[in-house]
């Protein structure tokens, strides 16, 4: 499977790096976008620099780069995860504003029926973000909010994450033992 990770300038920059991390361990070939905004998160948030983060992807791009192969429908992808997904981002998404490679690669994935996933990560809502949700899950979209589960008794943070990272693969139909399954 060949994925487009793209992880956006929002808090919650670990479950696109917990992301990548499992989609590699599964064999995917993975395509990576760290916007500007989400560098200097990355590494405030996390253990990782973005440039280690960046060695695990097959080809890393610019978020800049609209001349890049994930720009065009015709670029072989089977699906995208925006994560985090920031407001900003599901705004661009929302409306059709392809200024930068992720939304227009969104964009592309929409229009060529392709899985999108958008992993949000903010809390509150405002009454925007819930009709730029709508907008994007109207167009095709999955909205999968940064919102762990509990019944699988997480133990740490991590355990958190990656209960979401975990939801996330299941929507790219990636097997994974992140969390058990409720009965």
């Amino acid at each position: 499977m060949r994925v487009l990770v793209s992880i956006s300038g929002a808090s919650g920059s670990i479950y696109g790096v917990r992301l990548v991390e499992e989609l590699v361990k599964s064999e995917c070939e993975v395509f990576l976008i760290i916007s500007e905004a989400a560098r200097p998160i990355l590494e405030f948030e996390t253990k990782y620099t973005a440039a280690q983060v960046e060695k695990m992807a097959v080809k890393v791009y610019e978020n800049a780069d609209l001349w890049a192969g994930p720009s065009s429908g015709t670029f072989p992808l089977d699906a995208m995860v925006v994560a985090p997904c920031s407001m900003k981002t599901l705004s661009a998404v929302a409306h059709g504003f392809e200024d930068r490679l992720t939304a227009r690669a969104a964009s592309c994935m929409l229009k060529e029926g392709r899985k999108l996933v958008l992993v949000l990560r903010e809390t509150p809502l405002d009454l925007p973000g819930i009709r730029n949700m709508l907008l994007a899950k109207e167009a095709g979209a999955v909205i999968l909010p940064a919102m762990p589960g509990f019944y699988h008794k997480p133990r740490s943070v991590g355990d958190l994450v990656d209960f979401v990272v975990g939801k996330t693969l299941d929507q790219l139909g990636v097997k994974h033992s992140l969390y058990k399954p409720w009965k």
